[in-house]
């Protein structure tokens, strides 16, 4: 699943969407899909967030790349994409931790 959490000027949720369920190994989603709702709720930032089913929830070269191109896109409409979180489990975590941030890992 494919969630956002939209924000306002303080932060404060204003919102969210499921954007998608996708299958047991994957998902599509397309950039424009996570901004327009934050377009709609009048948004300043947001935070997205997927799950690995797998557990694990290392991010793939598709995550990561997929995260750039969001990055980019929410730079050019000034929404700040303040995260994308990665949920696993923290027994399939070699870390312990059960998830995965890519402003903690400093790619955002």
């Amino acid at each position: 699943a494919f969630y956002c959490v939209y924000l306002d000027r303080k932060n404060h949720p204003i919102g969210r969407h499921l954007v998608t369920l996708g299958t047991a190994t994957s998902t599509l989603v397309a950039p424009r899909e996570v901004f327009r709702g934050a377009i709609l709720a009048s948004a300043t930032a947001l935070v997205v967030a997927h799950n690995h089913p797998s557990g694990d929830p290392a991010p793939s070269a598709a995550d990561v790349q997929f995260t750039r191109q969001l990055r980019e896109a929410a730079k050019v409409i000034d929404i700040d994409l303040m995260d994308h979180v990665i949920i696993g489990d923290p027994k399939a975590d070699p870390l312990g931790i059960g998830h995965y941030s890519f402003r903690a890992a400093g790619i955002l």
